[in-house]
C-alpha cells in the first residue's frame, strides 16, 4: 500500500513540475531584457555620407572668400562676379541616414592632423579640391605658407600644426609620354606620334613621395576621351616594355592601368596610410560638349528625377562618362583597403556650381568654351571637404 501511494506521489510531482514549467514559459516574456537593451547588442548602422539631398538654408554660408591665397583664379567666382553665388552657397548636404556638420571644424581637425600630412594625387579635379581644402583649413592658422615640394603641382603648409596638404598632377597616375612618328608623306594620315602608356609604371610624378604622406586621395578619369587624345595622337598601352597586343581602346587601357596601379599602392604604400579613392565629379555640359557650345547657366540644383537623364549612359549623353568610369573604379578597389569617396551622386544635382562663363580672362570662353567640368570656389567641393575630413577623423579617432 506504502509502495502504492509513493507511486502516485510520484506521478503528481511529475505533473506539478511540467504545469509549473509552462506557466513560468508564459510569464518570462514579461520579465525578459527590455527592447532597448537588447539593440545595443546589434550591429550600428553604417553612416553613409554619400546618399541624401540638398537642402536650402539662408544663413548657410562658405568659410572662406575671394581672399584666400591658394585660390586658382578660374574657379575663383567670387571674384570673377558670377552671377548668384549667394544663392550657389546657400545650399547644404544633408545625408540620408546620419549628420553631418555643415562646415569642418580647421581647427579642430589640423589638431586631429597634427605632424601629419595629406596627399591628392590625379587630374585637375583633385586639384579643385584640394584648393577648397587649402583655403578652409587657413582659417585655423593664417600662418599658412604655400608649399611645392616633392613634385608637389601645389600645396599647403600649416605651420601651428606641423601639417602639409599637397597635390601631385598625375593625369593618368600611369607613366606616360609622347612619341614622336615619321610621316611618310605630306599627305599621310597615319599618327604622327602617339602617346606611349606602361601601365605596370606609376607616374614619377607621385611614385616616390607616398611614404610622406599619411592619407592620399587618388583619382583618375577626366582624361580618358578622345578629346584629350584623338585618334591622331593616340594612347597606346604597353605592358613590361611591350606593346599589349592586340591594341587596347581607351577605356580598357583605363581598366587595365585601374588593376595594376591599384596592385602597386596595395603592394608599395605603407598599410598603416589612409587611402582614399575620389570617384568621378560629373561635367554638366547642356547642349553639346565643351568644344559644341555646350553650357551650364544654371541657378539652382538638378531635380532628382533629371539625373538619370543626365547620367544613365544607356541615354548617350555627353555627361555619361561618370558612371562608366566608376564602375571600373569599384571593380579595381574590390577587396582592398581602399576606401571609396563616392561624391558622384551629390555632385550630380549640382549643375548650378561650375565657373560657366565666368572664368576671369576676357577670351577664355572663346578659346575653351564654358567650363562645366571644374567647380566655383567656394562651392560643392567644400562639401567633399567635410566627408573627407570626417572620414578621418572617424578613423583616426577610433584608432
Amino acid at each position: 500500500m506504502a509502495s502504492k501511494l509513493s507511486s502516485t506521489i510520484f506521478i503528481w510531482l511529475i505533473l506539478l513540475t511540467v504545469l509549473l514549467l509552462y506557466f513560468y514559459s508564459l510569464i518570462l516574456p514579461f520579465y525578459s531584457t527590455p527592447k532597448s537593451s537588447k539593440i545595443s547588442f546589434k550591429q550600428p548602422q553604417l553612416c553613409n555620407f554619400f546618399k541624401g539631398k540638398w537642402i536650402q538654408d539662408p544663413n548657410h554660408k562658405p568659410l572662406y572668400d575671394e581672399t584666400c591665397p591658394f585660390h586658382r583664379n578660374s574657379w575663383n567666382c567670387l571674384k570673377n562676379q558670377r552671377e548668384n553665388m549667394g544663392n550657389i552657397n546657400s545650399w547644404k548636404w544633408v545625408p540620408e541616414n546620419c549628420s553631418i556638420s555643415s562646415h569642418i571644424d580647421p581647427f579642430k581637425f589640423l589638431e586631429l592632423m597634427r605632424n601629419k600630412n595629406i596627399g591628392f594625387v590625379g587630374d585637375s579635379l583633385n586639384e579643385n579640391f584640394i584648393v577648397s581644402f587649402l583655403c578652409i583649413l587657413r582659417v585655423a592658422d593664417n600662418g599658412a605658407k604655400k608649399w611645392k615640394k616633392k613634385g608637389a603641382w601645389r600645396g599647403g603648409y600649416f605651420p601651428k600644426f606641423n601639417v602639409t596638404v599637397a597635390y601631385h598632377r598625375a593625369v593618368l597616375l600611369a607613366k606616360y609620354q609622347w612619341q614622336p612618328g615619321i610621316a611618310k608623306s605630306s599627305s599621310d594620315r597615319e599618327p604622327n606620334g602617339v602617346y606611349r602608356v606602361d601601365v605596370d609604371t606609376p607616374a614619377e610624378d607621385w611614385v616616390e613621395v607616398t611614404k610622406f604622406y599619411n592619407v592620399l586621395v587618388f583619382n583618375t578619369g577626366h582624361w580618358w576621351g578622345i578629346d584629350k587624345f584623338p585618334k591622331e595622337k593616340p594612347l597606346v598601352f604597353y605592358l613590361k616594355g611591350q606593346p599589349i597586343v592586340p591594341p587596347l581602346g581607351i577605356f580598357e587601357g583605363l581598366k587595365v592601368v585601374l588593376d595594376n596601379i591599384v596592385s602597386h599602392i596595395q603592394r608599395e604604400v605603407p598599410r598603416e596610410t589612409l587611402k582614399f579613392w575620389r570617384m568621378q565629379s560629373p561635367r554638366h555640359f547642356y547642349g553639346g560638349e565643351w568644344n559644341e557650345n555646350g553650357s551650364c547657366l544654371f541657378n539652382k540644383p538638378l531635380e532628382e528625377s533629371q539625373l538619370d537623364r543626365w547620367f544613365d549612359p544607356s541615354n548617350q549623353g555627353v555627361n555619361k562618362e561618370a558612371r562608366q568610369v566608376n564602375q571600373l573604379i569599384e571593380a579595381a578597389v574590390q577587396d582592398t583597403d581602399i576606401q571609396l569617396l563616392d561624391i558622384t551622386h551629390l555632385s550630380e544635382f549640382r549643375a548650378d556650381g561650375h565657373p560657366a562663363i565666368w572664368l576671369g580672362k576676357k577670351d577664355a570662353v572663346a578659346i575653351w568654351g564654358q567650363d562645366c567640368l571644374h567647380w566655383c570656389l567656394p562651392g560643392v567641393p567644400d562639401t567633399w571637404v567635410n566627408i573627407l575630413s570626417a572620414l578621418i577623423t572617424s578613423k583616426l579617432e577610433s584608432e
